[in-house]
């Protein structure tokens, strides 16, 4: 959809006829296509594993047996809700539908840092065009008996719906934090935790480092869009410093290739194994 024509529609519809439009056009110009020729197009995420021992090497051969070009009923759920984990700028959905399989029906517990903030005055807001807890609501219905919690710094869009709780935090905060996981709700740990927040290295340590510890034997603890800028500075941290301090823990750092983001693609991926 180009931008002219999109600007005319969103002026001209409601917003959620405009979601249904805007759906119909990226089946057609990204999902399908994609889907189609990833019969014969195969593109492999860049996996590092630390520590390098035996016990992490299934997990990372599935993080390196996943076609990122073929797109999933995940990345279409997520871009249904708004989010864009999976609409072409990221395709993290594609790693997220094989790491998570087999999950689907269990009564998880889900956790997001980010809500998708439209507000100019903070950092990394969605601008005008974010929809303020897309994830969540894609993780709710991927997940049909999970709970979904998520936090934000912005109080404006903290929301409760079904199945769905938002929390206030400020990730750069020790004490806002800490203050969060305090909260009875959350309190028993989660399944999985996902951080879509503050795209810097120093608010995804801040967060990690309180953080994990709250994920649970079997959990998946993922840092989102970090910045190829950034892939040195985690891989000394990595080397040094989280092996010894999280024994119980695999860490992954995982390049996805994407012909539109080529340096604001990345994961850090992080197995309790116990």
């Amino acid at each position: 959809m180009t931008a002219t024509a999109g600007e005319w529609l969103k002026r001209s519809l409601s917003p959620q006829t405009y979601r249904r439009v805007h759906s119909c056009w990226w089946h057609g110009h990204f999902y399908l296509p994609h889907l189609a020729a990833s019969v014969f197009i195969r593109r492999l995420p860049e996996v590092q594993g630390f520590p390098d021992c035996d016990a992490s090497e299934p997990f990372l051969h599935l993080l390196r047996s996943v076609n990122v070009f073929a797109p999933t009923e995940m990345c279409r759920v997520m871009t249904k809700h708004g989010s864009d984990k999976g609409k072409g700028w990221h395709n993290y959905t594609t790693i997220y539908s094989a790491i998570f399989r087999g999950l689907r029906d269990q009564p998880l517990r889900i956790f997001e840092l980010g809500l998708g903030s439209t507000s100019p005055k903070f950092p990394f807001s969605m601008g005008p065009d974010g929809r303020a807890g897309a994830s969540l609501r894609g993780w709710r219905e991927l997940f049909p008996h999970a709970l979904v919690f998520g936090a934000d710094i912005d109080r404006d869009i903290l929301f409760e719906e079904d199945r769905i709780r938002t929390f206030y935090c400020d990730q750069l905060d020790g004490a806002a934090i800490d203050d969060l996981w305090s909260q009875p709700a959350l309190r028993g740990g989660m399944d999985i935790i996902i951080d879509d927040g503050l795209h810097t290295f120093e608010g995804n340590t801040s967060f990690l480092d309180r953080s994990l510890q709250q994920l649970r034997p079997g959990g998946i603890y993922v840092i989102e869009d970090i910045l190829d800028e950034a892939l040195n500075r985690w891989r000394s941290e990595l080397e040094t410093i989280y092996p010894k301090r999280f024994p119980q823990h695999d860490f992954a750092l995982v390049k996805l290739p994407n012909a539109t983001n080529d340096y604001a693609n990345n994961l850090l991926i992080v197995r309790r194994s116990r």
